[in-house]
Order: C-alpha cells, then sequence, then structure tokens
C-alpha cells in the first residue's frame, strides 16, 4: 500500500495493494502494523456500511466531544468524499478536501479525529464502508450544512439532484461553530 498524499496534515489518502488475475482480485482493507507505519496508530473500535442512491449527500457529520477518526472506502459504486479540518487550533482550519472513491479506484481515506466528514453518491447506488476510532454517540452528534457558502464545496452534482436527510438540512456553517 502507498499513501498517495496528506492534502491536509493528517489526512490521507491510501492506495491499497492490489492482487488481480483472472479469478478476480484481493486486497487488504486494514492491516494494522501496516497502517500504523503510515501514521495512523489509533485503535478502530466499529465497522459501518451504508447503502445509497444517486444524489444522497450523508454530511458533513462530527461528534463534538468525543471526535472519531475514520478510514472510509467504498465497496461498490462512486462516491465524493470530503473532510473538513475543523481542529480550531489547526493552521488548516476550515480547509475541506474531497477525493472521488470508487470501486475501481480502491482508495481510502483516513479522516482523522477533529474533521467534519461526508459524502455524495454519484453513480446509481454505492456501498460505502468505514471504519471509527471512537463509538457513534447520538447525543454528541453535529455537522456542518453541506453548501455553506464559506466552504464553497463543488459536490460535483447540480444542487437539484443533492438528497438530504432532515437532520442534514438544519446543520450550522463552520461560522457558527467556530
Amino acid at each position: 500500500m502507498e499513501v498517495v498524499k496528506e492534502p491536509i496534515p493528517g489526512l490521507l489518502i491510501i492506495k491499497p495493494r492490489v492482487f488481480k488475475d483472472e479469478r478476480g482480485f484481493f486486497l487488504e482493507t486494514w492491516q494494522k502494523e501496516r497502517y500504523n507505519e503510515i501514521g495512523i496508530k489509533e485503535d478502530f473500535v466499529q465497522d459501518n456500511w451504508s447503502r445509497s442512491t444517486k444524489g444522497v449527500l450523508r454530511g458533513l457529520h462530527f461528534q463534538k466531544e468525543h471526535p472519531q477518526g475514520k478510514l472510509v472506502s467504498v465497496r461498490s459504486g462512486r462516491v465524493f468524499d470530503v473532510a473538513v479540518d475543523i481542529r480550531k487550533d489547526s493552521r488548516t482550519f476550515g480547509e475541506w478536501y474531497g477525493q472521488e472513491l470508487t470501486d475501481e479506484n480502491n482508495l481510502q481515506m483516513y479522516v482523522p479525529p477533529g474533521f467534519a466528514h461526508g459524502f455524495c453518491v454519484l453513480s446509481e447506488k454505492a456501498d460505502f464502508v468505514y471504519k471509527c476510532t471512537n463509538f457513534y454517540m447520538p447525543e454528541d452528534e453535529s455537522g456542518l450544512i453541506w453548501n455553506d457558502s464559506d466552504l464553497s464545496i463543488n459536490w460535483i452534482l447540480d444542487e437539484s439532484e443533492i438528497i438530504l436527510s432532515d437532520k442534514d438540512k438544519l446543520n450550522p456553517t463552520l461560522a457558527e461553530i467556530a
């Protein structure tokens, strides 16, 4: 595996080594020692899997007092995955990075604790999986509004194609949480 880039300190884009032949392929999605070597030292405590249809935008989520690091990837389909640095003492506070993750490129994004995270489905449907470094705590959950003009995230799809949960429609702006 290789770290393709670190667009914001701590945020990693990882390309696992894929072994392909006429039967199909094999790749490791997590191996503690190898991931420790590239800087992911947290213990993962929970795995999640979501399936969504085209246009669904989930996020931008974070936990306030019990932040989660996430190792994310796509098992089927295509998503545009986004992480926003909300670490108040960070020189990159408010910066975001987006990466297309697909079942063909097999890229992973490591989103460290202290980032808001979300994704938008670009294909007809997508299966999105992620490991978390902390347990989900509904009472600690928060988010950023997906279309915050201060962030100016280009979600690739037209605004009319975006499908949000009622909860995500009410998320605050970055200025409101700062």
